[in-house]
């Protein structure tokens, strides 16, 4: 199973504390959902603990697909960890990192390494489809939380 990385860092106008806090709240999963994604948060955005479950689903045209991720790693004001348990991905291991830069400063690093199911053609032809809807993602997602510290546009 190859595995492969994506990776987001963008500047943030506001303590890596503040920045986690802000992640922490409930809701901030639906917040950050792309008006555009076919994705349904419909199990608890309830905010962040280690052993904590969401549930989403996925559609893929008239199918609906069940992704669920648990939390397994949280360090409070600094970074949190999901993996997938069960969803569309082979495998899903995505890290949310808050690094301080400043006194009032920081930037937010989303780092993800996945792997596709499938067969190796499929996949090569998926693995584009993917990395280019992950970047359309974390492009959104990093906006609308600079947007929501007070940032304005990136």
């Amino acid at each position: 199973m190859k595995k492969e990385i994506f990776v987001r860092r963008t500047p943030m106008p506001v303590p890596a504390e503040e920045l986690f806090r802000w992640h922490a709240e409930p809701g901030t999963l639906r917040r950050l959902t792309p008006p555009w994604e076919t994705v349904e948060v419909v199990g608890p955005d309830a905010g962040l603990a280690a052993g904590q479950q969401v549930e989403l689903r996925v559609r893929f045209g008239p199918f609906a697909l069940p992704w669920k991720a648990r939390i397994v790693e949280v360090v409070p004001g600094r970074s949190f960890t999901d993996v997938q348990v069960k969803g569309p991905f082979a495998s899903w291991r995505h890290t949310h990192r808050m690094v301080p830069t400043g006194p009032a400063a920081s930037y937010l690093e989303d780092r993800v390494v996945y792997a596709l199911p499938g067969w190796a053609p499929g996949r090569w032809v998926a693995g584009r489809l993917v990395r280019r809807k992950l970047e359309r993602l974390f492009d959104y997602r990093h906006q609308t939380t600079a947007e929501a510290l007070g940032g304005g546009t990136l």
